[in-house]
């Protein structure tokens, strides 16, 4: 098990609405529709990406002083996302495994709207989805508790997965 970074680019103000996401590398994925629905012009988007890419550069140097990170060259890697809404933190995490080059990358997730699953479809060589409900939501409406995990304990969990 590793961990790959990703961060959504919130629309300002309605930060659960990606407009987009951030990714290791520098990789960066645009919803451009969104951006126009929400009236957010391009400087404004890049603004919040280098605010983004600067704080998972920061975790990620935590976490990797922990566990040096796993090549996935030629392996099937999984990305495992608490959920999907518009797919851009998917993207962004599927964007960044293939610069790694992978035999091939999957996506498996608790539930998602059946649109964004299609749209991933097409990205991944594999989307599991658990639950495709007609009327989504949120991912957060889906869970009985949508805590966020702590950099502790995503530390904790790569340092007991290097145990094996």
């Amino acid at each position: 098990m590793d961990v790959l970074l990703v961060r959504k680019v919130g629309v300002p103000y309605q930060p659960e609405l990606a407009m987009g996401a951030v990714g290791e590398s520098g990789v960066v994925v645009r919803n451009t529709d969104v951006m126009s629905l929400a009236g957010i012009e391009p400087e404004d988007f890049d603004e919040i990406v280098r605010r983004e890419a600067a704080l998972l550069d920061e975790r990620l140097s935590g976490y990797r002083a922990t566990a040096e990170a796993i090549d996935p060259a030629g392996l099937t890697a999984v990305v495992v996302d608490d959920g999907l809404a518009t797919g851009s933190t998917a993207r962004a995490a599927i964007d960044v495994l293939r610069e790694r080059k992978p035999e091939q990358v999957w996506l498996a997730v608790p539930v998602g709207p059946a649109d964004t699953v299609a749209l991933l479809s097409g990205v991944a060589d594999r989307v599991v989805a658990v639950d495709i409900p007609e009327h989504f939501g949120a991912v957060g409406l889906w869970y009985k508790d949508f805590t966020q995990t702590t950099d502790d304990e995503v530390r904790d969990l790569l340092a007991r997965s290097r145990l094996r």
